[in-house]
């Protein structure tokens, strides 16, 4: 017996960024062109692996849509395992497409700002896919780190006053963040003796006493660190600063990082606090349900509040991810696929209107912001004047229709794929489904869910709408703005992935429901893990799995 080459994709994900991080450290400023071919190099790597990881675990190449990497070829839970399942290789191909936006972004002026930007780039990648793909509590530690040291350069890169007074907030609270991950691990392993995730939760329904509680608290404390990333109310009061005052193309990476956060714990809660874990079933939902409804007033609040695009991006991304949080304390399998749908079709958007924003404020003087608000505050009446017949330059219509596609996907407005996702939602909360019931009757949580999401849409439009008019046609500006094709194309391919996203939304939630199955059974999850066989050595016999101990034999 030995390991299927297929089986060795898991691992590339997180060692090509490695390597081609490594190859890009010694080469010094002169060597920009390289850097960046190398670099895209390893992303088209990488999205060709995640649609092959995509192909592997939905297509019945594995058993039961896994396939498990054990490094050093060490069995679980003793050893390091990797997984990649439906939901997991499609947040690697979400992980490769918004990568490649952010690098094609930077080819002609972000990139060549600095030494080590590709560098720190190919090892966020590196971070972001390891937490994707990793199954023991302290290797998502690792990690997390490996992500966050990589992004505290990067939050830095082409650095002034602003950026340097926001980066030093943004590393702070990831420290503190680091610091409860690391507190919240240790009471875990006090209580359970395991970090692997499977092993976890298959031990969790023995616990019982002062031992369930301490595991509770431990629990607690360590998703404090995943919400403070998550940009959780009142944890996320750090992001707006941050998104407005990083660079477009990092900004991009910064919305994907914060979905890290509620990626882990849509992993961890479904499988640990599942109908299976005994006294500990279901515990922390009703919090996230409620602080997911808080964090939507929030950010709702926020961007209404604010005038400044980048902080307007930032307050999108927590009432996304508000809505997340919601969606997974609310505990409807039905629900959760329209929201991993509702978290790629939302990411896309913040990441398109932030890229964006650098284009837009090419228009946006000085003088002409001041006269936009000086004729709204004083209610300057402007008589139209006689039509001159002159076209509009191309660059202004791109960077109109673009503003408005991304108003349309963030608002949750048809036809685009934000208005799918609110709809699935809708259609998940109205038809509640279990309980033996087809008329089952809807929460009062449901309806304060639903009217949260219908009026921050409306909020959404009205602010984003007020920057256009401000913008657009307030602002005075006669010169089309220069743009590089570098810097338009990769806000069209992600335009152009949101209306894919609406053509094709029945495979797509076809697939997504197939994710949201497994990821909501987790007993088949945790006997494969742990049954994964180890591939025998010369003098073993082949195909005979390592004995590994119960949760009652483990120590």
């Amino acid at each position: 017996m030995s390991l299927h080459w297929t089986q060795h994709l898991i691992l590339v994900p997180v060692l090509l960024p490695l390597l081609v991080g490594a190859a890009l450290a010694p080469l010094t400023q002169g060597w920009h062109r390289l850097k960046y071919w190398l670099s895209y190099a390893s992303l088209l790597g990488l999205l060709a692996t995640s649609l092959a990881l995509i192909f592997m675990t939905d297509g019945g190449h594995w058993q039961d849509g896994m396939g498990i990497y054990l490094a050093a070829n060490w069995s679980a839970p003793f050893g390091i395992a990797l997984l990649a399942d439906r939901l997991s290789a499609l947040m690697l191909l979400l992980t490769a497409v918004l990568g490649l936006a952010s690098l094609h972004f930077t080819r002609t002026r972000w990139g060549r700002i600095g030494v080590h930007y590709h560098t720190l780039f190919q090892f966020l990648l590196m971070g972001i896919n390891g937490a994707f793909l990793t199954h023991d509590l302290f290797n998502l530690f690792v990690f997390f780190e490996v992500m966050l040291a990589a992004s505290y350069g990067l939050v830095l890169h082409g650095y002034n006053a602003e950026r340097i007074r926001a980066s030093m907030q943004y590393i702070a609270i990831n420290l503190a963040a680091a610091l409860l991950f690391l507190l919240g691990t240790a009471l875990i392993y006090a209580t359970t003796g395991t970090l692997n995730m499977a092993d976890l939760a298959a031990r969790v329904p023995l616990l019982s006493g002062e031992e369930l509680a301490l595991f509770k608290v431990g629990a607690s404390v360590l998703a404090l660190a995943f919400l403070t990333k998550g940009a959780m109310w009142p944890l996320g009061f750090w992001l707006p600063t941050t998104y407005a005052a990083a660079s477009p193309p990092v900004a991009v990476m910064l919305v994907l990082m914060t979905k890290v956060g509620a990626y882990v714990i849509l992993r961890l809660w479904l499988l640990i606090f599942s109908d299976n874990a005994g006294a500990a079933a279901g515990f922390g939902g009703d919090a996230l349900l409620y602080a997911g409804m808080a964090t939507i007033v929030f950010g709702a609040a926020g961007m209404l509040s604010t005038d400044t695009a980048g902080r307007m991006a930032g307050y999108g991304a927590i009432v996304s991810s508000g809505t997340l949080l919601a969606v997974i304390g609310y505990g409807q399998p039905t629900l959760v696929t329209a929201g991993i749908y509702y978290l790629i079709g939302s990411t896309i958007a913040v990441a398109a209107f932030l890229l964006l924003i650098e284009l837009i404020d090419r228009i946006r003087t000085p003088r002409s912001a001041m006269l936009a608000l000086t004729m709204e505050a004083f209610a300057v009446e402007d008589a139209p004047d006689e039509p001159t017949g002159r076209g509009v330059p191309a660059a202004m219509a791109f960077l109109s229709l673009a503003f408005a596609a991304c108003a349309l996907m963030i608002a949750g407005l048809p036809p685009l794929s934000g208005f799918v996702a609110k709809f699935g939602m809708f259609h998940a909360l109205l038809n509640p489904q279990g309980a033996g019931a087809g008329t089952a009757a809807i929460p009062t949580a449901g309806w304060v869910l639903m009217a949260l999401i219908i009026v921050s849409g409306l909020i959404a439009v009205i602010s984003m709408m007020r920057f256009g008019v401000r913008t657009f046609w307030a602002s005075g500006a006669t010169e089309p703005p220069k743009v590089h094709r570098s810097e338009v194309a990769p806000i069209l391919f992600l335009l152009a992935l949101s209306v894919l996203m609406t053509v094709q939304a029945n495979p797509l939630f076809g697939y997504l429901t197939r994710a949201s199955d497994d990821i909501h059974r987790p007993g088949g999850y945790i006997g494969r893990v742990l049954a994964e066989p180890t591939v025998p050595g010369p003098g073993s016999a082949p195909g005979l799995a390592p004995a590994t101990l119960s949760p009652k034999e483990a120590p």
